[in-house]
């Protein structure tokens, strides 16, 4: 008799499942006009000539630069010359001071001559003069081998930290997805976290970027913007890393020298770049370690937050720059076997401190009976400064404005209204599109983490030591929230669409599966719950709007280009990238057409009005904090 019923009770839960099935209506293929997105994409594409534009002659674009801004401008005026309407520079802030770099000269000169390889670090101030010297190695292992530097190193050109390991590169830097990883991609359960990082080698970069550091301690995630942790261990080969413990003792003797350096007032100072064969990763200064009175610490701890560089009130910075591996590997040979080498260093940087604000690119396509709704799409406009920000991420700029111009080019009549949305601020922590997201669709206020499960205490989800929960994070929503359909995001390198990453909203795989299904051919046929990270899509997750990052063939991302002096206009795949702006422009006019909006995850929190949310963990003014992991909903 139980079997019989377990049987019925399967048999008409089946039946009900087929028929719940039958009753859902199949998505709508609109195959005609994916046909023509198709065409022009592939036939009539201007997606390389505006990648192009915006590296050979506007890059690179340094959030807060004079360059950056006439970026800006030129990208507007594209937009309208394509027909979009209300194209314009929509401010933000306040950010701080912009920088630019003038001039940079660093060279051997003695016992012989050599152009080195090198490029100061962003928000590093100018050299007040030309510096010729003999520099003086940091050779030290411990705390205590600091001492025999005390008092050698004002005025002084220090190389701060060893040289580094080269080894032969017998594996390819570039690789795509294989298909066992795409499987594993597609096997991925809801909680899984897809790091940045591709079978190419690099380090993973699945974080909020931070000032400076590859790479973040076993401890936590760096705040965004925080002083620069010190580089040295994220900057080697992931075979050379140290882990776990051994990589706090490492960060931490290095910035025990970053702060004798600045104690002592060093004239210059120099570290080897991550990369090799003349490619040099940089991102910004490090800054002076303070004291923050946090574990107990009264020299301060230098995984905390910092001073930001371009914050107007930062304490004085240092000249700084990266050189090329095998250029600074050489110096410290010399040094060590008496050569005496003799370096001629001339910096000129450039500040702009009169207007603190800086600025997001956005433009429209007129919906038509549900234009008051929106989708978005879009990707970060800003780059670092040794390179033309070509990978990262003109690439992602390039295929969202090369949709919206197919879009445009074929009479597309969308239902909704679509707005794309190029983010500055994105490098030093997703700032251009949490503020854009804070002014139009609202924040999500974290709860302050004194004894509620912080880094002191309790677990990732809560938990104080007490046992208690920790407090859900409060939402303060805009009636805009309510309009927008969804957000899609570009900003992974070069490499090829081959799917996208659900960021564990389930309701959506049906619906983008039969979005996918005419670009098999193209290689994108992959859906993960698996989230990724890093990038703009988590400032509309992280309050509930469906926002979502396509997944990319890694090509040279990690290995050669995210964030270095080779991110130019030659590592762009053009066939990659003109499939990326199709499917882009595919899914943003599909999002378009529903007769519904794209299906929500729910909040992991409450919705409050302003007045009664709960004070907020520290962060950047006026911004919506940002999960670490937005991800599903914690169970009760």
């Amino acid at each position: 008799m139980w079997k019989f019923r377990m049987l019925l009770s399967a048999t008409c839960f089946a039946n009900a499942a087929s028929l719940l099935v039958a009753q859902t209506p199949p998505e709508p293929s609109h195959s005609d006009v994916v046909k023509q997105i198709r065409e022009e994409g592939l036939d009539r594409s201007k997606i390389m000539e505006t990648i192009s534009h915006l590296t050979d002659v506007h890059g690179p674009r340094l959030t807060g630069s004079a360059e950056s801004k006439v970026a800006g401008d030129w990208t507007v005026e594209k937009l309208k010359e394509w027909g979009l309407q209300n194209a314009h520079l929509e401010q933000w802030g306040p950010f701080g001071r912009g920088w630019s770099l003038e001039g940079s000269s660093i060279s051997l000169v003695e016992p012989t001559y050599s152009s080195l390889i090198a490029y100061p670090k962003a928000w590093s101030p100018s050299t007040p003069k030309t510096i010729r010297g003999e520099p003086i190695y940091l050779d030290v292992s411990t705390a205590a081998d600091l001492d025999k530097y005390r008092g050698k190193l004002g005025k002084a050109i220090v190389l701060i930290s060893p040289p580094r390991e080269l080894k032969a590169l017998f594996e390819a830097p570039a690789a795509r997805q294989t298909t066992e990883q795409l499987l594993t991609l597609a096997n991925a359960d809801l909680n899984s976290q897809r790091q940045r990082g591709g079978p190419g080698g690099g380090p993973p970069t699945g974080r909020i970027p931070g000032a400076q550091a590859e790479g973040t301690p076993a401890s936590g995630q760096p705040a965004p913007g925080a002083a620069a942790p010190p580089s040295t261990p994220a900057e080697q080969p992931p075979s050379q890393r140290p882990s776990g413990a051994d990589t706090r003792t490492s960060f931490t003797l290095q910035a025990d020298k970053w702060q004798l350096a600045y104690d002592e007032g060093a004239a210059v100072v120099l570290e080897p770049g991550r990369g090799d064969g003349g490619t040099v990763f940089v991102a910004s200064a490090t800054m002076p370690r303070i004291a923050d009175g946090g574990r107990g610490s009264e020299s301060g701890n230098p995984f905390s937050r910092g001073p930001r560089p371009w914050a107007v009130d930062a304490p004085e910075i240092l000249p700084q720059a990266v050189l090329a591996a095998e250029h600074y590997n050489r110096i410290v040979r010399m040094i060590q076997r008496g050569a005496h080498p003799k370096l001629e260093i001339d910096i000129a940087s450039k500040f702009y401190v009169e207007d603190q604000n800086t600025f997001n690119i956005v433009a429209e396509i007129p919906g038509s009976d549900l234009k008051d709704e929106i989708v978005m799409l879009g990707a970060h406009f800003d780059s670092w400064h040794s390179g033309t920000g070509a990978t990262d991420n003109a690439v992602g700029c390039g295929v969202a404005l090369e949709a919206v111009r197919i879009l445009n080019a074929i009479g597309a009549k969308p239902r909704r209204t679509i707005r794309i949305g190029l983010w500055t601020g994105e490098e030093q922590g997703l700032l251009g599109s949490r503020a854009y997201v804070a002014e139009h669709f609202g924040k999500q206020n974290m709860p302050a983490r004194g004894g509620f499960g912080g880094r002191e205490g309790g677990g990732r989800f809560g938990g104080g030591g007490d046992g208690s929960r920790r407090p859900r994070a409060t939402y303060e929503l805009k009636p805009e929230h309510e309009k927008i359909s969804a957000y899609f995001n570009l900003d992974n390198g070069t490499g090829k669409v081959r799917g996208v990453y659900l960021q564990g909203n389930e309701q959506v795989r049906s619906i983008f599966r039969t979005w996918l299904s005419p670009f098999a051919d193209m290689g994108a046929s992959t859906l993960t719950s698996s989230n990724t990270g890093g990038t703009d899509h988590l400032s509309f997750d992280g309050i509930g709007i469906p926002g979502f990052q396509f997944i990319q063939d890694p090509i040279e991302y990690d290995t050669r280009t995210h964030h270095s002096s080779m991110d130019t206009y030659e590592r762009i795949q053009e066939e990659d990238v003109k499939q990326a702006a199709i499917i882009m422009a595919t899914f943003v006019y599909q999002t378009s057409m529903r007769d519904e909006k794209l299906p929500r995850k729910p909040l992991d929190g409450e919705v409050v009005s302003p007045a009664a949310s709960q004070p907020a963990a520290a962060a950047v003014p006026v911004l919506p904090a940002i999960p670490a992991v937005p991800t599903a909903t914690v169970p009760n």
